[in-house]
């Protein structure tokens, strides 16, 4: 049995460098044209073409989202584009049209064509259809609980992909025009404005029924799939998925760091006690700014989707990035205010997390400091062990010392 395959997003090179060094086996990414994440930074060829060689490096893939619902305009230089990607050594395009899965089997050959969850398949009859125009893996809805995917898996042959992690979306598999119907920015052809992340007030006539600091969203909270990563893995499904291309450096890092060590502790050891699933879910806390919950996966969505206020800031564990060392010296980049006598942790690609107590802050000219409180500023820190460039630094408990 092959191992699992863990997918992670990115938005940009940078980000995409760092899901691979933090334990990703697959990066999907999306180039400037022809995707749904307009917002991110996105990939032209020649970034995709960096991303690809530095994969290579680490044993990984990277895989180009082609998935916007595209009219007639937006099909102008899909064929070149698709036979580019294939040539600077793209693994699989992901795409939710079946016009452009058919030109990619007609103009590429090497390359994999995955499905996207967009085109909500539910079942093993229309993963057999599609496999029929040359779907080589599908993303499955993500409206589907355990047993549904279990049942679909055990009468398919073509690979799965599951989304395990991220936002989820308000309507069916992301088929929403409420961007289009408020902003005229259209959702599926990646202009999507997050229109249900907006505050609501709800009237009956002219009684408005929402208090000031009780509007509600219409999104739902975040997926978080951990209890049935176990049942997945057992289950043989292919790739396991985190959302989140417009995410941060820091939330990739952590959240790619923290599923791959479950993975491995899991093929390692046959098992996972629950004090080590109660480990990973204070692992994901650290880098979470939403909500929650296991989504579909039980089978009932245990949450209203017309939700009470959800307020979202972003996390303040993350303190810098390791950017340069010189001996027990390290550069940081400062993203979040700390303190002389903290203490921090170092959440490392290679190694076990540790946490040591700052000591020592100097600024680029040698000079002490006691707080750190402009972000980008950059400070040398005194550091009792081994770390490395591209480490990331987060608040620690005084407990881990």
């Amino acid at each position: 049995m092959s191992k699992i395959e863990l997918l992670a997003p990115a938005g940009d090179l940078e980000r995409a460098k760092i899901a691979i060094r933090y334990g990703a086996d697959a990066v999907y990414i999306g180039g400037k044209r022809f995707s749904l994440r307009a917002r991110a930074s996105n990939f032209d060829v020649a970034d995709i073409a960096e991303a690809v060689i530095f994969a290579q490096e680490y044993n990984a893939k990277i895989y180009v989202t082609v998935n916007i619902i595209p009219h007639q305009e937006d099909l102008i230089g899909i064929e070149d584009y698709l036979k580019q990607l294939e040539a600077i050594g793209v693994s699989a395009i992901i795409c939710s049209s079946l016009e452009i899965v058919g030109i990619a089997k007609k103009v590429t050959t090497k390359m994999e064509v995955h499905l996207s969850t967009q085109q909500s398949v539910t079942n093993s009859k229309a993963m057999k259809f599609y496999q029929g125009q040359g779907v080589d893996r599908i993303v499955l809805a993500r409206e589907l609980s355990i047993e549904e995917i279990a049942l679909t898996q055990a009468n398919s042959d073509l690979p799965i992909e599951i989304f395990i992690h991220g936002g989820m979306c308000a309507n069916y598999s992301g088929r929403c025009t409420m961007s289009n119907f408020m902003t005229l920015r259209d959702a599926n052809r990646g202009g999507c404005a997050h229109s249900c992340r907006w505050f609501y007030h709800l009237y009956d006539n002219d009684n408005e029924l929402t208090a000031s600091d009780r509007l509600f969203t219409l999104a739902s909270c975040d997926l978080l799939a951990l209890e049935y990563i176990l049942k997945l893995i057992d289950l043989n499904v292919t790739s396991l998925k985190i959302e989140g291309r417009m995410k941060s450096a820091y939330y990739i890092a952590s959240v790619v760091k923290t599923y791959r060590n479950l993975i491995d502790e899991y093929y390692q050891n046959k098992q996972m006690p629950r004090s080590r699933i109660d480990h990973y879910l204070k692992e994901f806390a650290k880098a979470e700014n939403r909500l929650a919950a296991d989504g579909y996966l039980s089978g009932r969505y245990k949450e209203d989707p017309i939700s009470a206020l959800r307020k979202t800031s972003a996390s303040q564990e993350y303190i810098g990035m390791i950017i340069d060392q010189n001996d027990d010296m390290i550069l940081v980049e400062v993203r979040n205010r700390f303190v002389l006598d903290d203490v921090v942790e170092v959440l490392s690609q290679t190694q076990t997390n540790r946490c040591f107590k700052v000591t020592k802050i100097l600024d680029e000219d040698l000079n002490p400091l006691e707080i750190c409180n402009r972000p980008m500023q950059k400070v040398w820190l005194s550091v009792p062990f081994e770390v490395n460039v591209n480490d990331m630094l987060r608040r620690g408990d005084e407990d881990a010392l």
